[in-house]
């Protein structure tokens, strides 16, 4: 065989391990993450950039990663960024290669043709010192044919590591790649697009259930995962397989709210104890829809049963024993079943519980304005020890500037707006 046959052979054996990877993910924030990684890699980019299709056919930047930017932060820091959208038109590189479906390598970003109907804007460059070199932008499309988003890779490096223009040659294998990161895209846009309906029937019960807010405890969920997972020394591959079932889980920790009455999700006051009861069943509720095996089904109804839980063993429902038999725990006033404490909480639902808190204190509700942050805090660290796990709340400070970056991500609609 020569080397040209290796190489070809080489690059098939990749893009098929590739795909394989890709196939184990089932999030998508996870997803599109590892996909820019592995292009990166691939074609041995110092940055690269995700952007999304939206709705109203807008390219929403959602990933990026940037090797230089990332150097030159504290480890397990993580780059904060701004998210944006912008209109699928040629004036932007990203913009043009949305609307024509089309690659383009462009080997020098500052001496672009004043033929050209695009523009490299360098503000972020300005802004940061970073200078972009090259790029290589191309579209992700689905089997149907829809635009899904575009990639745009950023400066390849040299063997001197220094900033070069993408190989034209490796067109080909990207055109390929591409094809299968967007099957792998579509796949988790219908299970996240599946999570969200779910989500929404206990919406239509509990107004604080919202996609923003499912979403921002997913996520932040993940975040206080990884950081403990580190500090244990978890293994990558067992942290990133736990991250992506707990994101899902975590979205689907209030479920069982679809069915409690409107009377009381929907009371603006403080619950008598009546209430108070009808409203923990909430949890049996949730967890009598994950009997299944899978994993996810596992991890899911311990969410739902025990995100309420305590450290200190105040929490609730408590060992109230068959989940089918629960019920009778809301009619007997005079017992009130032990709490589970400590360890015996399970472990992603003692971080659910923090990033649930977290994110109702930051928020609006019926009930109450948005909390200042500074006294959300303090509430996060006197409750440490009490509400929740002193190991998980040192996880939850070390992570919060990411926390806060995905509160803008996610940030809820205007009480006028159409889509609310």
């Amino acid at each position: 065989m020569n080397r040209q046959s290796e190489h070809s052979a080489d690059r098939l054996n990749c893009i098929l391990d590739i795909d394989r990877e890709l196939d184990r993910i089932k999030d998508l924030d996870l997803l599109l993450e590892r996909l820019l990684l592995l292009a990166r890699r691939e074609a041995n980019a110092d940055a690269g950039t995700v952007y999304i299709r939206t709705d109203d056919n807008q390219l929403a930047f959602t990933h990026t990663q940037n090797d230089t930017a990332q150097a030159k932060l504290k480890p397990d820091e993580k780059l904060i960024y701004s998210f944006f959208s912008i209109p699928i038109s040629d004036k932007s590189i990203s913009g043009f290669v949305a609307n024509h479906e089309t690659f383009l390598n462009i080997p020098d970003m500052y001496n672009i043709s004043s033929d050209a109907p695009y523009s490299f804007n360098p503000s972020f460059d300005k802004k940061t010192g970073y200078k972009t070199v090259s790029s290589l932008t191309f579209p992700l499309v689905s089997s149907d044919g829809d635009l899904l988003g575009i990639m745009q890779l950023l400066n390849a490096r040299g063997r001197k590591k220094d900033f070069i223009p993408f190989k034209p040659e490796d067109e080909p294998f990207f055109e390929i790649f591409a094809r299968f990161g967007s099957k792998a895209i579509q796949r988790a846009q219908m299970t996240r697009n599946l999570l969200i309906t779910i989500t929404r029937f206990a919406g239509l019960r509990d107004p604080k259930e919202t996609d923003a807010h499912v979403n921002r405890v997913g996520s932040f969920s993940m975040e206080i995962y990884e950081a403990w997972a580190k500090r244990r020394k978890i293994d990558s591959e067992e942290r990133e397989k736990n991250k992506d079932i707990l994101r899902m889980a975590a979205m689907l920790h209030d479920v069982g709210k679809v069915g409690i009455s409107d009377m009381i999700l929907k009371k603006p006051g403080k619950f008598d104890d009546d209430e108070y009861r009808i409203m923990q069943s909430h949890t049996w509720l949730g967890a009598r829809q994950f009997l299944g095996k899978s994993e996810l089904d596992v991890i899911a109804q311990e969410v739902a049963l025990y995100h309420h839980e305590n450290w200190d063993g105040s929490g609730y429902p408590g060992k109230i024993g068959d989940l089918f038999e629960a019920d009778k725990y809301i009619r007997d006033v005079e017992k009130r079943p032990a709490g589970y404490k400590k360890e015996e909480i399970p472990l992603f639902a003692r971080i659910v519980a923090i990033a649930d808190v977290y994110d109702a204190l930051c928020s609006k509700r019926v009930y109450k304005e948005a909390w200042d942050e500074v006294d959300v805090l303090k509430v996060m660290r006197e409750d440490s020890g009490k509400k929740f796990d002193p190991e998980l709340i040192k996880a939850f400070f070390s992570v919060l500037p990411t926390l806060r970056n995905i509160r803008e991500r996610y940030m809820d609609l205007p009480e006028d707006s159409p889509e609310k």
